[in-house]
C-alpha cells in the first residue's frame, strides 16, 4: 500500500513477505487427531493473512479447534510499534500465541456464564429483579429490571450519561452510584439495545453481594484455574501491563452518523477509545462487560467448554443444563437500538443464523461474541469448532470488512455442518 494511502487509512506497514512477521505454534495443532485435510487449516490461515494485509490489524491470533481438537494456531504481526502512528523509533515487538490481548465486549460472554453458574448454585435467580439483591438499584423507575433482562440487553440502561468522565469506569463506587440515579428508557424487555459497558457492573454487583467476594476471586475459582488459564483476567496486573498487546484506532475515520452510533455505544469518539484503553487504569482495572484480557487459545478454549457440555479436560466446570440456559435464544431477530443492525441474542450470547448471520453462513446454532467489531469468538455445534479471532487493531468501517467476511465464510465452508450434530440440535 502507497504510503499516501496507509496515512489516509490509517494502516500499519505490511511487508511483502508474511514470513517474518508470522509466527505458527505447530506443537499444538493437531489436526491429524479428527482427519482434517491440511489443505483446510491453510485455506483459512490464507484468509487471515488476507485480513492482515489490510493493514488494519497490527497484531493478529487464531485458535480454531474443531471435534475438539485444536487444528490452527498462530499469529501475525507485532504487540506493539507498527501501529499507524508509531514513531520508526519505537521497537516492534513481534505477537505470538502467548501475547494477552484485550478481548472488550467478548468478556461479556465470560461474564455472562459466571451469572448463570450462580444460578446453578442456587444463589441467585436470574428471573428476580436486579432490586431483591440490590435495593439501590430501584430508583427512578429501574425496581422491576430482572438480571435476565441485564443479560440479554433489555434493561433499558443501554449507557451511561453522556457527560460522565471517562475516568469513572475504574472508580466503581461512583459509576454504581450513577448506574443506579439512571432513569431507564424502558424496563418492560421488550427492545434489545446493546450494553456496550453499564450491564457488566450491573452483574459485578449482584455477584459480589451474593457470594460475598470479588468477581476476579469468583471468575478465578471457577473458570480460571479449573480450566488451566495462564491469563484470563479481568484487567492485568500492573506488574505485567509490559505484555499486553497495545489496541490501535485504525481504518478510515468513521463521519456521521456512524461516528453517532460509535460515540453512544462506547461513550466518546474511537481516538478517545484508542487512549483510554491503552491507560494502564483502564488495563488495571475491572470492568466485567469489556476488559478481560488473555490469548485467542484461552477464549478458544472457553468455547470449547461450552460445546463440550460444561467439561473441560474430564472436569466439569458448570452443568449442561447451564450451557444451554446460556446460549437459549431470548426473544426474536430485532433491530438493535444501539448499534442498529438485527440482533439475536441470548442471555449473554450474540446468536448466529439461516441462510446467513453473524457467524457465517448456515449459522442457526452458533454462539458467541464480537470484541470491538473486529474480535471475533464463537462456537458452532453444528460443526463442532470453537473460533477466537483476535486482533490490536478496531477500525469501524473500511476496506478490511471483505477481508473479515471472507474469513468467516472460509471457516464456514471448510468446516461444513455435520449432519449428526444438526439432527441433534433439532432434536433438542
Amino acid at each position: 500500500m502507497h504510503s499516501l494511502a496507509r496515512r489516509a487509512l490509517h494502516t500499519c506497514d505490511i511487508p511483502e513477505d508474511l514470513t517474518s512477521v508470522t509466527f505458527r505454534n505447530r506443537d499444538t495443532e493437531h489436526p491429524d487427531r479428527v482427519g482434517l485435510p491440511q489443505d483446510a487449516v491453510e485455506s483459512v490461515w490464507r484468509s487471515v493473512e488476507g485480513l492482515y494485509r489490510t493493514g488494519v490489524h497490527p497484531g493478529i491470533q487464531l485458535s480454531l479447534r474443531y471435534r475438539g481438537e485444536q487444528v490452527l494456531h498462530g499469529a501475525m504481526g507485532h504487540t506493539r510499534g507498527n501501529g499507524p502512528h508509531d514513531p520508526a523509533a519505537l521497537p516492534r515487538l513481534p505477537m505470538t500465541t502467548e501475547t494477552p490481548i484485550c478481548y472488550f465486549s467478548a468478556s461479556k460472554a465470560v461474564t455472562a456464564l459466571l451469572m448463570h453458574m450462580l444460578a446453578e448454585q442456587g444463589l441467585v435467580n436470574l428471573m428476580d429483579p436486579v432490586s431483591y439483591y440490590c435495593p439501590e438499584f430501584a430508583k427512578n423507575g429501574k425496581r422491576t429490571i430482572t438480571v435476565h433482562q441485564i443479560l440479554s440487553h433489555r434493561n433499558g440502561i443501554p449507557a451511561i450519561p453522556r457527560e460522565t468522565p471517562i475516568d469513572v469506569l475504574w472508580e466503581h463506587d461512583e459509576i454504581w452510584r450513577l448506574l443506579c440515579a439512571a432513569k431507564p428508557v424502558e424496563v418492560d424487555g421488550a427492545k434489545v439495545a446493546y450494553h456496550a459497558i453499564t450491564g457488566g457492573f450491573v452483574l459485578q454487583r449482584v455477584l459480589e453481594k451474593v457470594t460475598g467476594d470479588t468477581i476476579e476471586n469468583y471468575l478465578d475459582r471457577y473458570l480460571r484455574k479449573p480450566m488451566g488459564m495462564k491469563w484470563f483476567t479481568y484487567g492485568i496486573a500492573p506488574e505485567k501491563l509490559h505484555e499486553l498487546a497495545t489496541n490501535y484506532a485504525t481504518g478510515p475515520t468513521p463521519m456521521f452518523p456512524l461516528s453517532w452510533i460509535v460515540s453512544r455505544a462506547l461513550g466518546g469518539d474511537i481516538r478517545t477509545v484508542e487512549k483510554v484503553t491503552n491507560d494502564p487504569r483502564f488495563q488495571e482495572a475491572v470492568i466485567p462487560a469489556g476488559n478481560l484480557c488473555g490469548t485467542a487459545e484461552e477464549m478458544g478454549r472457553f468455547f470449547q467448554m461450552m460445546l463440550n457440555g460444561g467439561v473441560w479436560n474430564g472436569q466439569r466446570i458448570c452443568s449442561e443444563l447451564t450451557i444451554r440456559r446460556a446460549i437459549h435464544q431470548f426473544g426474536s431477530l430485532q433491530i438493535d437500538r444501539t448499534m442498529m443492525i438485527p440482533m439475536r441474542f441470548s442471555a449473554g450470547m450474540m446468536l448466529g443464523g439461516n441462510p446467513v448471520g453473524l457467524w457465517g453462513q448456515q449459522s442457526r446454532y452458533a454462539f458467541g461474541h464480537v470484541g470491538l467489531i473486529n474480535k471475533l469468538c464463537w462456537a458452532d455445534p453444528a460443526r463442532d469448532i470453537s473460533v477466537s479471532l483476535l486482533n490490536t487493531g478496531f477500525p469501524i468501517v473500511g476496506h478490511h470488512l471483505p477481508a473479515l467476511a471472507r474469513f468467516v465464510y472460509t471457516v464456514c465452508r471448510q468446516f461444513p455442518v455435520l449432519p449428526e450434530n444438526k439432527r441433534r440440535l433439532v432434536a433438542a
